[in-house]
């Protein structure tokens, strides 16, 4: 018998749907259902894939031209290599032969820190008839920074690099450091001693030299591997624009302070370096790594 329009089966509330009775939804709702059904099958179909731009091809088929270098490049430059020396008479004649046998134009500014071993003699003697060397002496000893700020007066070069009198680095590497400047890459260039190979460089002055590096990169925003790295170069109108108050080892935080509140950014090489002991020359000190630190927090407040 059939369920009468309005009126509620008495068994159905009271135990469930009869047996074998389909439950119908009204007519209505069963259409409202099937539109709802085939709205979400057509939104499934038409829904789009990532938007993708068609690559236009504008150059007409000619090679696009690589963007021009931030400085301009230089034609077989001039380089003015200052070497600060003191008390170096056991090493300074292989350092300058090293460094004049690479293949490049060079102007050689030796200032003499008022040595007492008789480097200056020395240097008077084999050094002072050549057409392209300067010999400059103090007549006290000021220290590393001084005498820089010495050589930086006689310079001529278009590129100015910075040598020690030791062998602790190798100049043979000089071309590869100077490449960058000379294409127009780069204005300061820095060889770092720990993108390279190190060899006999003593646990304390690893930390230190971090500590300094760690310490331009916190103060300055620009990451350096190697402050305290005694091959530095610069275009002479970057370095001649710094006004340097230094006389002892405080030129590596003084001149790196400045290069990079100028705006400049120094570009670093891995160079390989091979420390010397006190007993064979070694000059830096503990007391110049706080020097160092000072000069680094000065110059930037």
């Amino acid at each position: 018998m059939g369920l009468l329009p309005g009126r509620p089966d008495r068994r159905a509330s009271a135990g469930g749907p009869l047996p074998g009775a389909a439950f119908m939804l009204p007519q209505a709702a069963q259409i409202s259902l099937a539109r709802l059904r085939f709205a979400g099958q057509d939104r499934q179909r038409s829904v789009p894939g990532p938007f993708r731009v068609p690559s236009v091809d504008f150059s007409g088929g000619k090679p696009t031209p690589a963007a021009p270098p931030p400085f301009p490049p230089l034609n077989d430059p001039l380089v003015s290599v200052i070497m600060p020396i003191y008390n170096e008479r056991e090493l300074i004649r292989e350092v300058l032969r090293r460094v004049r046998a690479q293949p490049f134009r060079k102007q050689m500014i030796l200032v003499d820190d008022h040595s007492t071993d008789g480097t200056w003699e020395l240097l008077c003697e084999e050094e002072g008839s050549r057409p392209d060397t300067v010999l400059v002496r103090h007549e006290v000893n000021h220290g590393k920074g001084m005498a820089i700020r010495s050589g930086l007066k006689h310079a001529a070069g278009e590129i100015i690099l910075i040598q020690d009198a030791d062998l602790e680095y190798d100049p043979a590497e000089l071309p590869r450091l100077l490449e960058p400047i000379v294409a127009g890459r780069a204005s300061v260039v820095y060889g770092s001693r720990f993108l390279g190979r190190i060899e006999k460089m003593r646990l304390p002055n690893r930390v230190a030299n971090y500590l300094l590096a760690w310490s331009v990169s916190l103060l300055y925003g620009q990451r350096i591997t190697d402050e305290a790295t005694a091959y530095k170069i610069f275009r002479r109108e970057v370095i001649q624009a710094i006004d340097l108050t230094c006389r002892r080892f405080e030129f590596c935080p003084e001149v790196t302070s400045k290069v990079l509140r100028r705006g400049e950014r120094i570009v670093e090489l891995p160079v390989r370096f091979t420390a010397r002991t006190w007993e064979e020359g070694k000059k830096i000190g503990w007391r110049d790594f706080f020097q160092a630190m000072w000069v680094l927090v000065k110059c930037r407040f």
